[in-house]
């Protein structure tokens, strides 16, 4: 279902725009691979949608998973990628997101580091993402609506890995607060179960 009937599925068929700002290798995860695909490249994947690899991230056209490139140089390559601030990384995300409908960009590095169990690694994950959003406000049109959402609780508690706090939902935008529809929106925002209906009523 993941794959077949996701959002990004389900905004084109309503004759929206989608993106999935994410680079991932070519031909990824593989026919052979044993790993588990995460949600959202799986749902990008089948909405045709996984499409933006490492010469994307040195056109400034797509953004690591890390939002800096650190994680690509040190795995796949190529060494000459450009390392972009967050603030920087925020931009391009910003400029993917420009021409309007539905983009998804997914990060995973604070979950990593909420099981890394250090307070310094969760903080350093958690100034990243703060201005890798300060630099996506910056550039994005006052038009657009961010809605960031997360699966689980985890960072908000290094010592207890996966936790069962309430997870993080915001819609965030310079005419949210005046909007009725992101009002609502917002209050909506109870599980990810509500997430797909909340992201297609905004769309239209």
């Amino acid at each position: 279902m993941v794959r077949d009937e996701n959002v990004l599925i389900r905004a084109s068929r309503a004759g929206h725009r989608t993106a999935f700002a994410n680079a991932y290798p070519p031909g990824w995860p593989g026919e052979r691979s044993r790993r588990r695909v995460a949600g959202p490249p799986l749902a990008a994947l089948g909405a045709g949608r996984l499409d933006r690899h490492a010469e994307h991230l040195e056109r400034g056209e797509a953004v690591s998973s890390e939002i800096v490139n650190d994680g690509w140089i040190r795995h796949l390559g190529p060494e000459n990628l450009p390392q972009p601030t967050p603030t920087e990384a925020g931009r391009t995300l910003a400029s993917i997101a420009a021409p309007g409908g539905l983009t998804m960009y997914a990060h995973y590095a604070t979950d990593t580091a909420g099981h890394q169990s250090e307070v310094a690694a969760g903080a350093a994950a958690l100034e990243r993402v703060d201005a890798f959003i300060g630099g996506l406000l910056e550039a994005l049109p006052a038009t657009h609506r961010i809605l960031v959402v997360s699966d689980h609780g985890n960072i908000e508690d290094a010592r207890a890995g996966h936790t069962r706090n309430p997870a993080l939902g915001l819609v965030v935008g310079a005419e949210a607060a005046s909007d009725p529809a992101a009002a609502e929106g917002a209050e909506r925002l109870s599980s990810l179960m509500d997430v797909p209906g909340t992201v297609l009523d905004l769309l239209d």
